[in-house]
């Protein structure tokens, strides 16, 4: 049992001990119900105090238990907390650190609640497209009041514990400890006394028993929903969270925990609450390397040296700036440099201006900015990465010049986006520590990090490369070597379909709004324009030498040959006013699409949203696949982070390997089967990859 019993005098102690954050599994309910009952058999024990070891009280359900009978089985949370309410002594809570999920509501189940200062408080249920399942709905608008619990159970976010203290006329505290260090000692205290003040056998107090009511009743509930809807578009779990809330003003107890049960696990079975739980997951899976130990040693990083000081190696400098880690920005222009910084502090000016950033947080940042014109300036740094125009050439000429000059054990990071890391590792005699960190624009704001493994990348390097990503806040992703590694080599496939779609007959706005309403941040062609076209445009020259025979509609390299680059051109795709960001149809590019599809013979045809949807996600789902089979990626939800994080994927599908799962991989292999035999289509791409091929006739999934 992961639970521990000590008796202190008079005062037994129940410390859950599941490591990291005392994750609420069968272990642990087994171990706190036994001890509870050891506790009410032994008649020296007067008062119980429940407590948790290490960095958390508890932090809720375990999640090695997620969809597995186990997180079912008795007794089961529930149990667990109508255990804590039934014990014929008092039972305290000392909590600390961390207090979330069924950790919060195990609290809430107790007689007594004591808090260190500085402990994290939630109920984050709605994060995983759930609403709390053991009584959290219930309970803590009876301790908080109404409208805090239902801010803290529709946001998820958490609250310090002395923040809650404040609240006026709360009951979740019964004392804060002065202290974290103290807290033992003074729950151990507070269990004395309330033994003391209940040896008569007067009765416990218990939260289900407080009243629970809001002065304007149906109508505060009506406004909260109407505000959630607004915010939270695709997610059933917010509003159920008020439903749940308002069933803790309007029902008997038991009827609106039964309520809240129901909700919960019909929640369970949404596509939404599926994804947001591989979402969480993947999170975490993505984080472990196969054959990396976590115990591998990692490099110290305490400098980092940017090469570039562009849009892209400004925002990555920033990274690392918000971080606390000294950065240089290299450039062999001054004005440049000044360009660059300029750049930076434009964009730390707007956060300070919108509350975001606090100055002294503002100059604290900056000053830990240095630039240089000279490669000596930087050579002590422990890690540098290159941020230069994407460009073999121009890596060689970097990265022989970084072999030079860096000190031993310096990590050589790129941020190329498709080029091969093998081989910018050829141009150093120092191939282990050369490893690919590609940044997505705006570098500063998006959450993506893909981490490219050369073959000859030391272990340490990437250990120390995901650790540093974490620490900056990003979601890195491990990626073999290949053109344009997980991300850009899928997106080549969805940006070819988009092109053939344009020709068969679809306009690039019809396109765009089929895959926004599926859930896209934005669609192809928009982000074409946002990118800027002439950078696919340079790809795809290089594509057509390597990869002669691979067909691509030429509708783009049209429109840039009309030297139409997107929003840097304010034309694009769409027609862009001056300083604004609106897509605007343009008749010129439909007029050019039209004349395209006359000199290819082609006569359009009405293309229905849900073939453009499916064109274009199966494409990244069987690209997708190759990339699996060939070791890439190491597993399918690694790819769906990717997407997720990068690309403006709908989360709440949870990614395109996921989504493709939901659909039935049967389904999507016989959607695949039909637009193979499109004329205009590439029949040869259409062929199911042999793992899509495989999964099917074994009847698994990608996850």
């Amino acid at each position: 049992m992961t639970a521990e019993y000590k008796v202190h005098g008079d005062v037994a102690v129940i410390t859950m001990m599941n490591p990291p954050v005392n994750g609420l599994g069968l272990s642990t309910r087994m171990g706190i119900t036994s001890g509870l009952d050891q506790a009410d058999r032994d008649a020296s024990v007067k008062a119980i105090v429940i407590t948790g070891a290490g960095k958390a009280f508890s932090g809720g359900a375990d999640i090695k238990e997620f969809g597995s009978p186990k997180a079912l089985q008795e007794p089961n949370l529930l149990s667990v907390i109508l255990a804590c309410e039934n014990s014929r002594k008092p039972v305290v809570a000392a909590i600390h650190s961390v207090a979330m999920g069924g950790g919060l509501e195990l609290a809430l189940g107790c007689h007594y609640r004591i808090a260190a200062p500085g402990a994290n408080i939630a109920l984050p249920e709605v994060k995983l497209g759930l609403i709390p399942g053991a009584g959290g709905t219930q309970r803590l608008p009876r301790v908080i009041g109404v409208e805090a619990a239902t801010n803290m159970i529709v946001s998820g976010e958490a609250i310090k514990s002395e923040m809650l203290a404040m609240l006026p006329g709360q009951k979740l505290w019964d004392a804060m400890a002065s202290s974290a260090e103290a807290l033992m000692d003074e729950a151990l205290a507070l269990a004395r006394k309330v033994a003391g003040a209940h040896a008569d056998g007067s009765p416990l107090p218990l939260v289900r028993n407080l009243p629970c009511k809001h002065p304007q009743g149906a109508a505060y509930f009506q406004f909260a929903r109407n505000m959630v809807k607004a915010t939270a578009k695709n997610l059933p779990a917010p509003v159920k969270c008020v439903d749940a809330v308002e069933a803790a003003t309007t029902k008997r107890f038991d009827e609106g925990m039964r309520f809240e049960r129901d909700i919960f696990i019909n929640l369970m079975w949404t596509p939404e609450s599926r994804a947001l739980r591989h979402i969480f997951m993947a999170d975490r899976a993505a984080a472990k390397i196969p054959d990396v130990p976590e115990d591998t040693p990692k490099r110290d990083i305490r400098s980092v040296a940017v090469i570039g000081a562009g849009t892209m190696g400004g925002g990555i400098s920033m990274n690392f700036l918000n971080a606390g880690i000294p950065v240089v920005m290299l450039e062999m222009k001054q004005e440049a440099l000044d360009r660059g910084v300029a750049t930076i502090r434009k964009n730390y000016e707007a956060q300070v201006k919108k509350g975001k950033l606090k100055t002294d947080k503002y100059e604290q940042r900056m000053a830990l900015l240095s630039t240089t014109l000279s490669y000596d300036d930087i050579a002590q740094a422990d890690l540098v990465i290159e941020a230069v125009f994407e460009d073999m050439g121009v890596k060689e000429t970097v990265f022989k010049q970084l072999d030079k000059t860096m000190k031993a054990g310096a990590i050589l990071a790129s941020n190329t986006s498709t080029l091969d890391v093998n081989k910018i590792a050829s141009f150093t005699a120092r191939p282990q520590d050369v490893v690919g960190m590609h940044f997505f624009s705006p570098a500063n704001v998006m959450k993506l990090l893909e981490v490219v493994r050369g073959e000859k990348t030391g272990k340490d390097v990437l250990a120390t490369v995901m650790a540093i990503g974490k620490k900056i806040k990003k979601t890195a992703v491990v990626s073999g070597v290949c053109d344009g590694f997980i991300g850009n080599r899928m997106i080549e496939q969805y940006s070819r379909q988009a092109g053939f779609l344009i020709e068969e007959g679809c306009t690039p706005a019809q396109v765009d709004k089929a895959v926004e309403k599926f859930g896209f941040a934005m669609g192809p062609f928009r982000m074409g324009d946002l990118a800027g076209n002439d950078i696919g445009w340079a790809i795809r020259k290089r594509r057509y030498q390597e990869k002669p025979d691979m067909k691509y509609s030429k509708t783009a390299d049209l429109l840039c040959e009309m030297g139409r680059y997107g929003q840097k051109t304010s034309a694009g795709w769409y027609d862009y006013q001056e300083g604004k960001r609106d897509a605007i149809p343009s008749k010129l590019v439909e007029d050019m699409i039209a004349k395209h599809r006359q000199d290819l013979g082609i006569t359009p045809r009405k293309i229905a949203d849900e073939e453009i949807v499916q064109r274009l996600v199966y494409s990244l789902v069987n690209e997708a696949c190759h990339i699996l089979e060939e070791g890439i990626a190491s597993r399918a939800s690694d790819i769906d982070m990717v997407y997720i994080t990068g690309y403006g994927f709908p989360f709440w599908r949870g990614g395109p390997m996921l989504y493709a799962d939901t659909v039935g991989l049967f389904n999507v292999l016989e959607t695949m089967k039909r637009f193979a035999v499109n004329p205009h289509d590439d029949a040869t791409f259409w062929q199911p990859a042999p793992l899509l091929q495989r999964l099917v006739a074994e009847g698994k999934t990608f996850n």
